[in-house]
């Protein structure tokens, strides 16, 4: 049940990156892929009992892990329990290399239908908590002694008609990802982002009936005729977070079959010709996703 990582064993021994977001999809497959390169973890989150559930699967696939595991629970939109956070991975492993800022979440509506308050928590899960974080892992450690941070954006590029106020957030941490490579730079800091775009994740299944049948025709709006898999968004996050990308900052890794570059005049022809990468064992289709069951033959 090991992780298949296609990065080599060792890569991030004597490192500790921090996950937010860490108990389902993308942060928990991260995590794992992460535990699997020897990396020490600080996995974040608002429920300890899925933060919980993701250290007993890493330890089980990665004994050695137990000692590098250290969980919290912090609401990430409250900027003391951040800072509380921040150094309480500190007090546990004595240094933060990487930031996963990961933690978020949104709901679908059109612009019109979305209350202030319902704005303001997308836009504070989003953006506001990401960068209290990041701030906070640069200020607390980083500016002293260098690191790279990934930040998770989205397919917001045009626009992200039906969640306006997740792609309005996204934007602006983009335009914080820039800002914060130019800034933190001469620590020795990188800064860079993922963009994922329709990613067969857990979070799928949150969404409401209706949105969960758009979700399930949106294979064929993407150039490689698929969804992806969060195995795939995860070797992009430890890609950046790794050495080999020590001279790339700034910018944004795209994870989304091309759907950024369909266009109205072309029209996408049906194909099976990508091959899905998923290393992480555990990974289950979300159940929005899986095949209707057959009937039966009574």
């Amino acid at each position: 049940m090991t992780y298949r990582s296609v990065f080599h064993r060792e890569l991030f021994a004597g490192r500790t990156v921090l996950v937010t977001g860490g108990g389902s999809g993308i942060g928990r497959c991260t995590a794992h892929e992460l535990a699997s390169l020897g990396s020490g973890l600080a996995l974040a989150g608002r429920k300890l009992e899925k933060l919980e559930q993701v250290r007993a699967e890493i330890i089980a696939a990665e004994p050695g892990a137990a000692s590098r595991i250290s969980l919290h629970v912090c609401d990430i939109r409250d900027e003391a329990q951040v800072r509380q956070t921040v150094a309480g991975v500190l007090a546990a492993h004595g240094r933060i290399d990487g930031l996963f800022n990961n933690a978020g979440g949104q709901f679908p509506s059109p612009l019109r239908d979305i209350s202030l308050k319902g704005w303001e928590a997308v836009v504070r899960n989003n953006l506001t908590g990401g960068f209290l974080v990041a701030r906070e892992c640069y200020t607390q450690w980083m500016e002293a002694n260098g690191g790279a941070i990934v930040n998770i954006i989205a397919d917001m590029w045009n626009g992200m008609p039906g969640m306006g106020h997740s792609g309005a957030a996204r934007a602006g941490m983009l335009s914080f990802t820039e800002t914060a490579a130019c800034e933190w730079a001469a620590s020795g800091v990188r800064v860079n982002a993922v963009a994922p775009g329709w990613i067969a994740s857990s979070g799928f299944d949150t969404y409401p009936p209706d949105f969960q049948e758009k979700i399930r025709q949106l294979a064929r709006k993407v150039p490689l005729q698929r969804l992806g898999t969060e195995a795939e968004v995860s070797a992009a996050v430890v890609f950046l977070l790794s050495p080999a990308a020590a001279f790339i900052t700034g910018s944004t890794l795209r994870v989304d079959g091309g759907v950024p570059n369909a266009k109205h005049t072309w029209a996408l022809p049906a194909h099976q010709r990508s091959e899905p990468f998923n290393g992480f064992p555990l990974y289950q289709l979300p159940g929005c996703l899986a095949p209707a069951a057959e009937p039966s033959a009574e």
